[in-house]
């Protein structure tokens, strides 16, 4: 009986020892501002079709960004990010917005208290949203504005990023990240690479 009793101790004690040393996931949010930026296509076009050609432009201006990733381990992990022009831009004569979306594995080569690297690579989708207006006058009425509506083009992309997450407590943390879309056919520009520059703040649940 007493061989029995430590066998059943021993059992139960390595049945337990997994409970112990089993990895807690860590949850990541964050959201940041910040640029992209994609060469012109140097197209004179006229979209709106009343005779005024115009240049193509530059993705430029003011980008958000919002994500977050689980670690299902302290090394790898799985995530998803947005980003987008926060305002309007002038596309030669009709209003565009620029917006990127992708899935991603993430890599943590180390992690410290303070400071945890990530690479992150994935696929997702771009898109650019255009809208027009006019304006309208008439005699009774006097002048309004008209909208044209609106239109979308999608494109197929892939996504590499290399970002860092900077912890000024144990959960609060300053992400600056570089992020790169390979957008497929992004005929509307001059370049299929768009490169991202962006500073966020984010916060961290669950984890060791």
């Amino acid at each position: 009986m007493r061989h029995l009793g430590i066998t059943t101790s021993f059992l139960c004690l390595l049945a337990g020892t997994p409970l112990v040393n089993a990895q807690v996931p860590q949850a990541n949010v964050y959201f940041g501002l910040g640029t992209a930026h994609a060469d012109s296509s140097n197209q004179t076009i006229d979209p709106l079709g009343i005779g005024i050609f115009r240049t193509t432009p530059k993705i430029t201006g003011l980008f958000g960004t919002v994500g977050g990733g689980l670690m299902l381990t302290s090394h790898f992990g799985a995530g998803a990010q947005f980003s987008w022009r926060t305002g309007t831009g002038d596309y030669a004569g009709v209003n565009y917005r620029p917006m990127f979306y992708d899935f991603n594995g993430i890599w943590q080569p180390i992690k410290s208290k303070r400071f945890v690297p990530e690479i992150q690579a994935g696929i997702g989708g771009a898109s650019v949203r255009f809208s027009a207006n006019t304006t309208q006058c008439d005699q009774l009425t006097g002048c309004s504005t008209v909208n044209l509506g609106s239109e979308s083009s999608s494109h197929f992309q892939t996504h590499l990023a290399a970002a860092a997450r900077l912890y000024v407590t144990p959960r609060l943390f300053i992400r600056p990240a570089v992020d790169a879309h390979y957008v497929n056919n992004f005929f509307q520009f001059g370049s299929n690479w768009v490169p991202e520059y962006s500073l966020g703040v984010g916060y961290s649940f669950g984890g060791e």
